[in-house]
């Protein structure tokens, strides 16, 4: 029944392993490879805005790409909420290979596009609030 309380938890491990590496994307990966690029070519990322894209680029790659297969797992069982074709997080990643390992990656080109977008802002943000939020961190 559409009404059980234990559909509220449909596609939990799907969601939290994206939740976490998505987090890694977007938290870790374009700082450092801000500051690399920002060291390595300090003629051509002078500033940070210029070294923030390719930083933005590659979070994206990787929050997309590690999290797209755990995504589409999470998305069949949570719009497969009568469990007809989707059971488990394990059967449904069975029926989804049926289609072949490229199936996990459905709508990932277009996912990569908005995540690049979302890491950009969220570094910029970072580094636009940290330092009124957290003003001792940053001297």
């Amino acid at each position: 029944s559409i009404a059980n309380p234990n559909n509220f938890f449909r596609g939990f491990l799907g969601a939290a392993v994206r939740e976490g590496l998505w987090t890694c994307g977007y938290l870790s990966i374009p700082p450092i490879v801000r500051r690399n690029l920002r060291e390595m070519y300090p003629d051509k990322f002078d500033t940070d805005n210029k070294a923030r894209v390719p930083a933005a680029l590659l979070g994206g790659l990787f929050a997309c790409y590690l999290t797209q297969p755990f995504d589409t797992v999470k998305t069949c069982m949570q719009g497969d909420i009568e469990r007809k074709t989707y059971g488990t997080f394990t059967q449904t990643a069975k029926k989804i290979s049926e289609d072949g390992f490229t199936a996990f990656y459905r709508g990932a080109t277009f996912r990569y596009g908005r995540m690049v977008c979302a890491v950009f802002m969220m570094d910029y943000l970072q580094a636009a609030v940290g330092p009124l939020l957290y003003p001792s961190a940053f001297k």
